[in-house]
């Protein structure tokens, strides 16, 4: 359970606890929700904290208005596998991700936004593009960019998802195209992932902590599809080569997801992906490395990063091992012991004595 600080909303001491304006809820494991509205702080202090908010969130910005004495703004944050799903509310004002704040603090993620009500009109890299309402549009932590939101009546509202970069399994030169492009979020797999981030963002209280792993899935793998069903056609003329690379890329992101699935075999990941078992033997031959091989390198140095985690010190060897697929406890003792040359317990011991 991370307690750190996220999001728009300040450090908190522990869960539960509250500040003017921002509230936290956590559902257990590493899901939590966090709210910022403004109607909770005095008029006088609003923007000034919004905009100290803003300085301290993972990609810094500053904000601007030319009503700040009455400046309203209501924001909604969930927190999943290393994902973020959003939503605001909030008067017009103006958004500036420079640089300078770029240099500060970068965590290289894309960040899709779909327009709800309002418009929205994004200068960056000297290109600039209007959208309206049910249009999504994407843009990248790692550029600088000016987002001017406005609105003839009522608040400008939205709602989406920050993602990091590394958890696209497409090329980024080839999401790197998306970046800024007006996107329809009326049909297709637009208008699924935006239904999915609204009812998400509405409530999640029907979701359990053990969900969470799989909500971030979901959404990763629309994510994904979206990148790549807006790109395909631009990509159908590329070599073999580059084909077979982000087919592999894709495997390979698609197994660390559910490397805590059992049945996370040849077949199901060849499914999948719409390959033979055969074909997708040959491309990690190519690579050197057997598929369940590579599976399982990967399932063992996620446990061994858990079993030295001081903060899993009271959780027990058997369920670190279910956690990362290991269906029993003999098999994972014996792989690792393989691999690292001890026992997973005496490796807890050792590496916990050792960093006391």
């Amino acid at each position: 359970m991370r307690t750190d600080r996220i999001g728009l909303l300040p450090r908190f001491r522990r869960a539960g606890s509250s500040c003017p304006g921002g509230r936290r809820r956590f559902w257990g494991g590493s899901m939590i929700e966090t709210v910022f509205r403004s109607d909770e702080l005095p008029e006088a202090q609003r923007f000034d904290r919004w905009q100290e908010l803003l300085s301290q969130s993972p990609a810094p910005m500053r904000a601007s208005c030319d009503h700040t004495a009455k400046f309203e703004v209501y924001q909604r944050d969930l927190y999943l596998e290393g994902l973020r799903v959003w939503t605001m509310a909030f008067r017009p004002m103006i958004f500036h991700r420079t640089a300078k704040l770029i240099r500060e603090s970068d965590p290289e993620t894309y960040n899709v936004c779909v327009l709800l009500s309002g418009t929205m009109g994004r200068t960056w890299g000297g290109q600039e593009a209007i959208y309206g309402p049910d249009e999504l549009h994407v843009y990248d932590s790692s550029q600088p960019f000016e987002l001017r939101a406005s609105s003839a009546r009522g608040p400008v509202s939205c709602v989406g998802i920050e993602i990091p970069r590394k958890h696209l399994t497409l090329p980024p030169s080839r999401a790197d195209r998306l970046i800024g492009r007006r996107v329809s979020a009326r049909s297709g797999i637009a208008a699924l992932l935006a239904a999915t981030l609204q009812q998400l963002a509405a409530d999640a209280t029907p979701y359990r902590p053990t969900d969470d792993p799989h909500l971030g899935t979901i959404l990763g793998d629309l994510v994904t599809a979206l990148f790549a069903h807006i790109t395909e056609d631009e990509d159908r003329s590329l070599p073999p080569q580059t084909h077979r690379r982000a087919l592999m890329l894709r495997i390979q992101q698609f197994i660390r997801r559910h490397l805590h699935d059992p049945q996370l075999t040849r077949d199901a990941i060849a499914d999948a992906h719409h390959i033979s078992t055969s074909y997708l033997h040959r491309l990690f031959q190519d690579d050197g490395t057997p598929v369940m091989a590579w599976v399982r390198h990967q399932r063992l140095e996620r446990a061994r990063h858990d079993l030295a985690d001081p903060a899993l010190r009271s959780v027990p060897v058997g369920e670190i091992a279910a956690r990362w697929g290991f269906a029993a406890h003999t098999d994972f003792t014996r792989a690792f012991r393989a691999a690292y040359g001890t026992s997973p317990r005496d490796y807890r011991r050792r590496t916990l004595h050792a960093e006391q």
